[in-house]
């Protein structure tokens, strides 16, 4: 019984080894789980990324992107590793057998001691581990790497070593690479071959003689030698780099770079190249005497040569001249720039500024007064809304979109937005994972409203004043939906605003649609729901498909539902602008996709850029900075890993359709090398430019984001000539936009005419200049932004030149400042409850002047949903005169003083003979006016009944009365005389 008894004490003890046991076992455990949840996610992201380029069409571009990647990273990180495993391997293999015994070694012992049983170990994973950051580096430069492969000539010659700009563009950013590699190689193998040689005695810091073992010796110089001999190569590599150095005065080679620093790099090259033999020599000689002072003299060199002499040319050659010194090499620099952002065309014309349009020639050129736009893209978002979402749960652009539209023949301007689905405003009962992922899917068709026109005469106050709608409804109707027999199909599955993602098809051929289309379809009174069946979208009807995308969207039901059925399909990553990056991650996409209705579709349009920083002499900027305005703050350099650009090209016209997601690449700019390059690279990607269908190319336009910067660069590069560059005196700025203080006016979208441009008014995007740190006007520039027009992309720029005219900050505060105005303005906001805000300044080119036009808008103060803006008058700046109307004629009227308050005046003069002069000419401008202000609003009754012809023909007589008016109010002074 004792021994019963003496034993049960003892089992905890006998039990507790066995508790470390379990607890390593638990950890083993979760490590796995950790290992393979990881793993799992990883594979699932990546397999969600192929299974989505093959629905889109795109799997070659995946394809492509991993082999070249992988093949990247394999290739380096295995060259990485090899070279330090050897290092390490000769290292130890190399080793002292004796080691003299000192207070050095014995301090060592534990260490090889603790290494040496996991020696191989260390090996494989300091190896590893280096090897794979290596290889992650090598895999993130695959643009370097195929556009060495894929580039070719581009024809042009850089003026400072003769090379082609190819190789500045395609061949130096690879070879900085590779010889960034091998100098990181050998550094790294340097230390770790360091670190072993002294672990094991090969390295004696404490002896006083014989410090380096002959192994360690001849190991540590080779691979000096080798990272001397690739500085010595960088230095070569860094001298092609001066023609893309920034400085102060400008981007490239100055005459410091040129009579200084490049001296210096070739010094420093030839030293470097000593420097290396010396070490190489070491191998043999075994002494460290002449590499140490070789390496002493780099080291020297580099601080002499590479900072102080540089620094002492610019002070004491340079400055005290500069004007004279740099001016040969800031030529260059101006043609490269020019060249670079394809602005070395520009076409300057002189532009007096004066409002004398007595002329027959003048009055020729006064601006198509019906084409102005009123409608302010910014501003009118909540009307469409409010009067064309239908529900709460639809939604349109921030900012609107203005296109053009052949009605009866005659191009107009056309504000537009998409019906898009905003499920945050659906009811919150209605918020759960059935509605928003598998029922409310998409939006519906597109609303649009002719940009110069709006309702004065409808007689119910609470619609008075809207915009006239070219297509609205839901269903859609108007005159976009006529231009297909059978319309266009509205469902919008693909926009700015698509949720994350959805769950679309139906279990059997039979059954009812399940994705909601229209709530409450005016023809039958009940829903009416879709099921897609477009190209784009990732099957997910198996097992497998569900289990991927529950975890990669962290949601079960996607595994356990039953509206995920065999027939159905994922959509997801839906933006245009993202799946355009995705497909064509070499180009900068334009920040503004805009809908068009083209042969009985919606589709989404935008433009890619092909950019670099490294065009030779040419000045770089930062993108963000040079896209910037008040609409646009926030442009994020979203796809290439620099932000700094010094090269751009309108290389690609992108589609996306909005039912089906099927994405089309067009190139543009086909002459563009990197294109070219790019197109090698990802062969059958890009279509020609002549496959672009007609009645698509009659909506694509000049790019925003495109002229932005071109603007950014002409406001200083427009001078091509050094010395007026220097001076500074000639450079222009964009101006501040008067509604928004602090931050650039943007471009607008106008039919305008132009000296030069022809009689008819081009669809244009333009802008205005101001001088430096001054608020008068500069110059106006506009391009001509039709695309299917031979003149598309000329840029064309009115200098204005003698005559003062005001900037659009002076414009604003002629407004401001004008009584009439005021007390107009005032009388719409009496009610507390109604605020005024001022639409988009634009400026229009009127004769040899400028007009300004500001639409001005009322909008109910609140938090109500209901508010929106409603555009209730129109101001008219010319020369110095300011007006106001609720019509453009009405306020030109005023700008000429004319009074037509009381309606048109009787006939005066000879009536057998048509061509007398009828009373005096304050008279005829009455008649002129009151004739032109009645024929609009004859115009908006025809086109109210849609008679879009005869509102067409209407139009046009008032534009005639107009200009006629225009021209008479400059005879006026002569006659008095």
């Amino acid at each position: 019984m004792s021994d019963i008894f003496d034993d049960e004490p003892r089992q905890p003890t006998r039990q507790a080894p066995k508790r470390p046991g379990r607890s390593r076992a638990l950890w083993i455990t979760l490590g796995i789980v950790v290992a393979l949840v990881l793993a799992f996610t990883g594979f699932a992201s990546f397999w969600s990324e192929r299974l989505w380029f093959n629905s889109v069409g795109y799997e070659s571009v995946f394809s492509n992107l991993i082999r070249t990647r992988i093949g990247l990273f394999l290739v380096f990180g295995l060259l990485m590793a090899v070279v330090v495993g050897i290092n390490l391997y000769l290292a130890y293999r190399f080793r002292p057998i004796f080691r003299p015994a000192s207070a050095e070694q014995v301090s060592l012992d534990r260490y090889r001691d603790a290494v040496q049983p996991i020696r191989v170990l260390l090996l494989i994973g300091v190896a590893g581990v280096v090897g794979a950051f290596a290889g992650a580096t090598a895999a993130g430069k695959w643009r370097e790497f195929m556009l060495w492969r894929n580039g070719e000539s581009f024809g042009k010659k850089d003026p400072f070593f003769d090379k082609d700009i190819g190789f500045y563009l395609f061949d130096l950013p690879w070879l900085h690479f590779l010889v960034d590699f091998t100098m990181a190689a050998a550094v790294i193998a340097l230390i770790i071959a360091a670190i072993a040689h002294y672990l094991y005695g090969g390295i004696k810091l404490q002896s006083s003689t014989d410090r380096f073992s002959g192994p360690a010796a001849v190991q540590l110089s080779v691979l000096l030698g080798v990272f001397v001999l690739a500085k010595a190569v960088d230095y070569w590599l860094d001298r092609f780099d001066l023609l893309n150095q920034g400085g102060s005065l400008m981007t490239g080679i100055g005459y410091t770079d040129d009579h200084a620093v490049l001296p210096a790099k070739n010094i420093l090259m030839f030293i470097a190249l000593i420097c290396a033999v010396l070490f190489f020599a070491n191998i043999i000689r075994r002494t460290w005497i002449l590499p140490s002072v070789a390496l002493g003299l780099l080291v020297l060199s580099s601080i002499l040569l590479g900072m102080i002499w540089p620094a002492i040319v610019q002070q004491f050659q340079v400055s005290p001249s500069q004007a004279v010194k740099e001016e040969p090499y800031l030529q260059k620099n101006i043609d490269a720039t020019r060249s670079a952002y394809d602005i070395e065309d520009v076409e300057v014309t002189d532009f007096k500024g004066e409002t004398d349009l007595s002329t027959a020639q003048q009055a020729e050129e006064v601006t198509n007064i019906k084409e102005i736009r009123l409608l302010d893209p910014a501003l009118v978002r909540a009307t469409f809304e409010q009067l064309q979402q239908e529900k709460g749960y639809y939604s349109v652009g921030d900012v609107l979109d203005v296109d053009r539209y052949e009605i009866n023949g005659e191009k107009r301007d056309v504000v537009i937005g998409v019906r898009e689905l905003n499920q945050d405003g659906l009811p919150e009962g209605n918020k759960n994972w059935s509605n928003l992922h598998t029922v409310y899917t998409h939006g519906f068709g597109v609303i649009a409203a002719f940009g110069n026109q709006r309702d004065l005469e409808n007689e119910a106050q609470s619609t008075r004043d809207e915009p006239v709608w070219l297509e609205q409804g839901l269903p859609p109707t108007g005159e976009l939906s006529k231009m297909s027999e059978d319309g266009y199909r509205g469902q919008i599955y693909f926009g700015e605003k698509s949720p994350d993602y959805s769950i679309v098809g139906k279990a059997e051929e039979d059954a009812r649609d399940v994705e909601l289309d229209i709530p409450d379809d005016s023809e039958t009174g009940s829903a009416r729901t879709n099921t897609y069946d477009g190209a784009a979208g990732v099957p997910v009807g198996g097992l497998f498909h569900k289990a991927i995308y529950a975890w990669k969207f962290g949601e079960p039901n996607i595994l356990l539902s039953d509206r995920v059925n065999k027939n159905s399909k994922i959509l997801y990553d839906r933006d245009p602008r993202l799946m355009v990056e995705k497909v064509a991650p070499w180009l900068t996409v334009d920040a503004d996709p805009y809908p068009a209705v083209v042969d009985g579709k919606v589709v989404w349009l935008m433009d890619g850029y092909t950019t670099t920083d490294q065009y030779p002499q040419a000045e770089r900027g930062s993108f963000q900075d040079m896209t910037s305005d008040s609409l646009d703050t926030d442009n994020e350099f979203r796809t290439l890993p620099t932000d700094e650009i010094n090269y751009m090209r309108n290389a690609v016209k992108a589609v996306v359709d909005a039912y089906d997601g099927t994405v089309t690449l067009y190139a543009w700019d086909e002459k563009d090398p990197l294109l070219k390059a790019w197109r090698s690279a990802f062969p059958g990607t890009v279509k020609d430019k002549k496959d672009i269908p007609a009645d698509l190319l009659a909506h694509m336009r000049y790019p925003e984001d495109m002229f932005k910067v071109q603007r950014y660069q002409l406001a200083a590069y427009h001078v091509d000539k050094a010395s007026t560059f220097y001076e500074g005196n000639a450079r222009w700025a964009v101006p501040e936009d008067p509604n928004s203080p602090g931050q650039l006016q943007p471009p607008y979208r106008l039919s305008v005419r132009t000296p030069k441009g022809g009689e008819e008014p081009i669809f244009s995007l333009t802008s205005v200049y101001v001088p430096n740190n001054r608020q008068n006007l500069a110059a106006f520039v506009s391009v001509d932004s039709d695309a299917s027009l031979d003149t598309y992309g000329k840029i064309r720029v009115l200098e204005l030149g003698g005559t003062r005219v005001d900037g659009p900050g002076q414009a604003a505060a002629r407004f401001g400042s004008n009584d009439e105005i005021q007390r107009r303005l005032e009388a719409l906001t009496r009610n507390s409850n109604v605020k005024t805000i001022n639409g988009n300044l634009l400026t229009l080119p009127v004769g040899d002047s400028l007009l300004y036009v500001q639409p001005v808008y009322a909008v109910r103060q609140g938090t109500n949903t209901a508010n929106y803006p409603v555009l209730r008058q129109v101001l008219v700046s010319f020369g110095e005169k300011t007006a106001i109307g609720q019509t453009v004629a009405e306020a030109v009227a005023k700008v000429l003083e004319v009074d037509i308050s009381e309606g048109k005046t009787q006939p005066k003069g000879d009536p057998k003979d048509p061509k007398t002069p009828k009373g005096t000419v304050q008279e005829q401008l009455q008649d002129l006016l009151v004739e032109a202000d009645q024929k609009f609003k004859d115009a908006d009754a025809a086109l109210k009944k849609g008679d879009l012809a005869g509102y067409a023909d209407i139009t046009k007589e008032a534009e005639k009365l107009i200009t006629e008016a225009l021209e008479l109010s400059q005879q006026e002074p002569a006659k008095k005389e």
